[in-house]
């Protein structure tokens, strides 16, 4: 068997890989490739090359040339870039440097691919058995060293002046970028490091420096929805060159900077911007511009809560104009009266208009939503002449929720009062609302002029919704009362059929209220006419069947009665109170005689205070429909007038209904101020019941958060605790100055 021939290292170096392979590659890198030509040497010419290298690194010692053809391929790429690349890359400046850049680069790939083809068999056993680098990075290796070091800062200065002319608007070969950041990220050998500490710090710095430049020329020559437009497409365009060219890791860093230089360093200029800053905006409603302003000023840090805080200020001093000008028409000389829908609707549309900015210009960010709160807070609880704003709102909602007020469609009625509610929810004395509501929801209820018990549900359902059941449970409790005096009347009617008691030839039925839910009404001992009289002791007989243990208390302020009434030949149904009623009654003919009472007489045979007489007198005597006649004649009633049917009266409906003034105030100031009393003692004794020991400031800041339905003063909570030490639920702690202790 014969012995292969031993390849000499010269022989084999210069007559087969040399000349066959490497001086040809070399010529066609030089000669220009063409782009679709894959395979540069034909599969045979390949393997007789690589068989060479094959046979040159398997050789036994002294004749396996491994170390030396290592060596060899690192010289044969050195030599190449030095004498070939390096010269005609020191010839071009510019756009030309990196267009011959990535020729060069694009050949240096090729002639590695190959090189590390030919000398494939030194990568499986030569390179990993001394731990040398692989083939592949050794060239690489010996581009970076030999090309990329010298040509880096000269590369790295044109990409960034073409950048900067892209950013002037200019036309770039964006390819050619392209290319020249592939070759940065290829000089970290796997990493990042090349691209960033030669390239993106460059970069960074460049864009700080433009941009600076570019804001300064904006802020100084144009208004602030045109800069903010202007910064949105350059935010924007930064975003796409990463995409087009940059590598991806650089696009938070490269926004950041922008950010930090167009908006967060001009954000108070262009915020307070004269006429067209946030405030101007706000006031013209330019929807589209605050949204780019919300989005824009979202993505720096800290940047909302400035322009918060001015969509703050703005609203207060919308709504403050609103109270301003409720105080001028009561200044002019306005009546002033609980009645006001047209400055609850001014709150409402106030309310409408920002609570849409917030939800759709700002995304219902929560720092807006904190600003547009803060801000009705503020001026929502700033009450102008003698009713609160508490009482205006509540007397709107009743004029939408009782028949004969505003007309409305049920759609209409549920959108007020759900913005009612929403209006409602900035009052610190909720209370007060609560208060004033129930009694006006008193007044609907008894006097059937509630429009719809759905609406008057609904209306409780979101008070319920907003402050809880505590809120609204004897709310509840008064339609309860009206659903169960159906079938009480029901009950009645049968009671007076089994047991053949006849109320007479009244048509009588009572309401039974429970004193717990209804407000506290003037309780009058009027005298009743006998047929009155014979109807509530039948249904007082009955009730007293039914319920042993409870009491029955007339309220006759409250009760209602159609009067039958004769003028001359024309009969009238007169529709109204009980207590008008009883005093109409008291001038029936006598003997068929018209009778004419004096004041006092009047007084005498009914029994009723002065005050409460002389509003059912003036209500039947001086208002619209003038069923007594009075002397002498004048608006308003006096103890020493005299009264008399007025047989001129006429009228061309059947039915009339005669209003009469309250005899009850629309809240009890006191009551409010007792329920406040009990809330803050419990409030009080609940916390130190838990806490055992407690600071004056503790306790008094505790005492505030648990008080959702109103703020007392301090001074008021320090005299409730006082009372509480009194009653000895507290007592003062002897070894700590200002401190509690809870007595068990």
């Amino acid at each position: 068997m014969l012995s292969p021939k031993i390849i000499a290292l010269e022989e084999g170096w210069n007559n087969e890989i040399k000349a066959k392979a490497i001086d040809v590659l070399e010529e066609m890198l030089n000669g220009g490739l063409d782009k679709k030509s894959q395979n540069l040497f034909a599969p045979k010419e390949y393997v007789q090359t690589y068989t060479t290298c094959y046979n040159m690194c398997t050789q036994r010692s002294p004749y396996n040339w491994s170390e030396q053809l290592y060596q060899r391929h690192g010289e044969t790429i050195c030599d190449y870039l030095t004498k070939t690349v390096l010269p005609a890359l020191r010839q071009k400046r510019e756009n030309f440097l990196l267009t011959e850049l990535t020729t060069r680069w694009a050949n240096h790939k090729i002639m590695n691919k190959w090189m590390r083809l030919f000398f494939m068999y030194l990568d499986r056993y030569y390179v990993k058995h001394h731990s040398l680098p692989t083939l592949d990075v050794a060239g690489l290796k010996h581009f970076k060293t030999l090309v990329y070091s010298e040509v880096k800062k000269d590369v790295v200065n044109a990409m960034i002046a073409l950048i900067d002319a892209e950013r002037d608007e200019a036309l770039i070969d964006r390819g050619l970028v392209k290319n020249c950041v592939e070759l940065l990220e290829a000089m970290g050998m796997g990493s990042l490091d090349a691209y960033v500490t030669d390239f993106e710090d460059q970069l960074l710095a460049g864009t700080k420096e433009y941009y600076a430049r570019k804001s300064q020329e904006w802020v100084e020559s144009d208004d602030t929805p045109t800069y903010l437009a202007k910064a949105e497409v350059a935010l924007d365009a930064e975003k796409a060159r990463v995409s087009h060219y940059l590598n991806t890791a650089s696009e938070p860093k490269l926004l950041r900077v922008c950010e930090h230089e167009i908006l967060e360093l001009r954000e108070t200029v262009l915020l307070e911007k004269e006429g067209s800053g946030c405030r101007a905006l706000l006031a013209n409603d330019k929807a589209a511009d605050l949204s780019r302003m919300y989005r824009l000023f979202s993505r720096v840090p800290n940047g909302l809560p400035p322009m918060a805080a001015l969509v703050r200020a703005h609203i207060e001093q919308m709504g403050g104009d609103i109270i301003k000008k409720r105080e001028k028409r009561l200044e002019s000389g306005e009546r002033d009266t609980n009645q006001d829908p047209a400055f609850v609707k001014e709150l409402l549309a106030l309310h409408d208009k920002y609570l849409a900015v917030v939800s759709e210009q700002f995304g219902g960010n929560a720092l807006f939503q904190k600003a547009l709160k803060e801000a009705f807070v503020e001026f929502t609880n700033r009450d102008v002449g003698k009713y609160t704003n508490a009482e205006l709102m509540s007397s709107f909602c009743d004029r939408i929720l009782k028949s004969g007020g505003e007309k409305l469609s049920d759609e209409d009625v549920e959108a007020y009062l759900e913005k009612t509610v929403q209006l409602f929810s900035y009052l610190t004395d909720k209370d007060l609302f609560a208060e004033i509501y129930r009694n006006q929801l008193a007044k609907r209820l008894l006097n059937q002029r509630s429009a719809s018990d759905d609406a008057e549900r609904l209306m409780i359902g979101k008070l319920k919704l907003r402050c809880g059941s505590q809120f609204t449970g004897k709310m509840e409790g008064m339609l309860n009362d009206l659903a169960i005096g159906v079938d009480h009347q029901a009950d009645f009617d049968s009671f007076v059929k089994d047991e053949k008691k006849s109320p007479g030839k009244l048509d009588f039925s009572v309401q039974v209220l429970t004193t717990g839910y209804w407000p506290t009404f003037a309780a009058i001992d009027a005298h009743l006419p006998a047929e009155i009289v014979s109807c509530t002791r039948v249904f007082k007989d009955y009730y007293d069947k039914k319920n042993s243990k409870r009491r029955l208390a007339w309220m006759f302020s409250l009760g209602n009665a159609t009067v039958k009434a004769a003028f001359g030949k024309k009969t009238y149904d007169l529709q109204v109170a009980t207590l008008q009623a009883i005093a109409l009654l008291a001038f029936n003919p006598v003997d068929g005689e018209p009778q004419a009472l004096a004041f006092e007489a009047v007084k005498e045979r009914i029994n009723l205070p002065d005050d409460h007489l002389k509003r059912v007198l003036h209500s039947l005597a001086c208002g619209k429909y003038k069923v007594l006649a009075k002397t002498p004649a004048s608006s308003t009633i006096k103890t020493t007038d005299s009264f008399r049917v007025n047989a001129t009266f006429a009228c061309p409906m059947r039915k009339i209904r005669i209003p009469m003034a309250s005899l009850d105030e629309s809240h009890n100031p006191k009551r409010v101020e007792e329920d406040r009393t009990v809330a803050i003692e419990a409030a009080v004794v609940r916390i130190m019941k838990a806490r055992k020991t407690l600071s004056h400031q503790s306790l008094l800041a505790e005492v505030l958060s648990q008080l959702a339905f109103f703020r007392p003063n301090p001074k008021v909570i320090k005299r409730r605790i006082e009372a509480l030490i009194d009653r000895e639920y507290l007592e003062r702690d002897p070894d700590v100055a200002n401190s509690y202790r809870y007595l068990a």
